[in-house]
């Protein structure tokens, strides 16, 4: 009934990765999320993740990869794609159409310059090659609002950085309800990732992507800040750009044709 959505796990080194599967096609979708991984991993959401991602169902088997559980002071990016690509190995997926969004678009950025075999297309959402002062101030203070325990402040500070102002006033009613729902028991896995974000830098690699590429931002975008779509389409050869005016990093929820755009690049 839910195109035979289930929930997986598989062996990292000394520890495992969760992961979700579902559809019915022939063809492999595999799916990186962003930083709220790091308070909640896929574990338990397979049906939500299947009728979220309900469009992809009918033409691909998906998976959607959490970072691996237990997770070692000064893990990169670098670090997450290697894991994806071993957790790939293990699950036989020798190729796949890859999409991350934020920083599961920095991940996908790393498998696709240091296992080029593992990606036929890739598509990278509202995400970041390199620094900038927009990134660095917003998730330094996601990081310092988590390391006082401080939850409520850190889930209303996502929201209004994530969404537009249509959007976001339609959570603040909510903001008290939302805070004490999935409050994870501890920060660190966030925070270790958080930091992953904050040196991520592939800028200077990104030549090196030689699968096609679909990049889309949005122009009002308040965590990883204005033209990081336009500098990776410059750099990625075979790329194209969508970017979403009037949107932020939530384009992947706001905009009505998001999902639609994907599916017209990896049928092309």
């Amino acid at each position: 009934m839910f195109y035979g959505a289930k929930g997986g796990n598989v062996k990292i080194g000394n520890t495992d990765m969760d992961y979700v599967s579902f559809g019915r096609g022939k063809k492999t979708l595999v799916i990186i999320p962003g930083l709220s991984d790091g308070l909640k991993t896929v574990k338990g959401l397979a049906i939500t993740l299947a009728i979220m991602y309900k469009a992809y169902a009918k033409d691909y088997k998906v998976f959607v990869f959490s970072r691996k559980n237990q997770m070692e002071e000064g893990y990169s990016t670098k670090d997450m794609a290697m894991d994806l690509k071993m957790a790939m190995d293990k699950l036989n997926i020798e190729n796949a159409h890859v999409m991350g969004i934020s920083q599961g678009g920095m991940i996908s950025q790393c498998l696709a310059i240091d296992y080029p075999e593992k990606v036929d297309k890739l598509i990278i959402g509202v995400s970041i090659s390199r620094q900038n002062k927009t990134i660095q101030d917003a998730v330094s203070n996601w990081i310092a609002l988590a390391v006082n325990n401080d939850y409520k402040g850190l889930v209303i500070d996502k929201i209004e950085k994530t969404y537009s102002e249509n959007k976001a006033k339609t959570y603040r009613p909510f903001y008290t309800i939302l805070s004490k729902i999935g409050k994870p028991k501890s920060f660190t896995r966030f925070i270790v990732q958080a930091r992953a974000c904050l040196n991520h830098n592939a800028y200077e690699e990104l030549n090196k992507i030689k699968s096609p590429t679909l990049i889309i931002g949005g122009d009002s975008d308040l965590v990883v800040g204005k033209n990081t779509s336009e500098e990776m389409a410059e750099k990625i050869a075979h790329s194209k750009l969508i970017t979403y005016k009037g949107l932020g990093h939530g384009a992947f929820e706001e905009a009505k044709d998001f999902n639609q755009q994907i599916l017209n690049f990896l049928k092309a």
